[in-house]
């Protein structure tokens, strides 16, 4: 049975944000922005609340008819570099957590290794809810991007975060896109490339 998914929209932020922030609260990259745990579940969802926010306005968020998961998905244009400049991880730190350096830091990281030069769809986060992982709704959710990509041949891109997160991707087609980004003091984020097929296996 397939997975319904339905292109979110502003009446689904606070779940998108809820569901966000449930996925990621364990995630090595979370623990690494706001090393204490009480700390972590007080400002975290404010930084998930921000992230919505972008891709709402900028982007698409896919989301699964009955709310368990979601994906973050960014169309990023062929000329699109890295700007030293750019406000926006600025802009974050500042409505999360001023005091915290790391956020705006992981947001400048990450636009450091991000690949310019070729239009790509940018999956920026895919969150499931923890009691319905293993259930194939992160798969169902990339590959009905996945599968636009294939006929209009456009490449994709994402980091991983974790091990089993970059298993998954794996097993969809995503391969390194150099080294990994190692947070200071902290874990590894591995960039992940994904080249168009001309035609997908049945």
């Amino acid at each position: 049975m397939g997975v319904a998914i339905r292109t979110a929209g502003e009446g689904d932020r606070e779940l998108i944000v809820r569901l966000l922030d449930e996925a990621f609260q364990d995630d090595p990259v979370s623990g690494w922005v706001f090393p204490g745990v009480e700390d972590r579940r007080a400002k975290h969802p404010r930084l998930m609340a921000a992230f919505t926010d972008i891709v709402l306005a900028a982007g698409r968020i896919d989301v699964t008819e009955d709310g368990s998961a979601c994906a973050l998905w960014l169309s990023v244009p062929a000329d699109e570099g890295h700007d030293a400049e750019d406000e926006g991880p600025a802009q974050v730190r500042e409505a999360v957590d001023p005091d915290n350096e790391r956020v705006e830091r992981v947001g400048r990281l990450m636009a450091a290794i991000h690949p310019t030069g070729r239009a790509h769809e940018y999956l920026w986060m895919i969150g499931v809810a923890p009691g319905r992982q293993d259930e194939g709704l992160g798969t169902a959710l990339i590959e009905a991007v996945l599968d636009r990509c294939d006929r209009e041949g456009l490449p994709a891109y994402l980091e991983a975060s974790n091990a089993r997160s970059r298993n998954l991707y794996e097993r969809l087609g995503f391969e390194p896109a150099g080294p990994a980004l190692d947070l200071p003091d902290g874990p590894s984020m591995w960039p992940m490339w994904r080249e168009p097929r001309s035609h997908r296996p049945a």
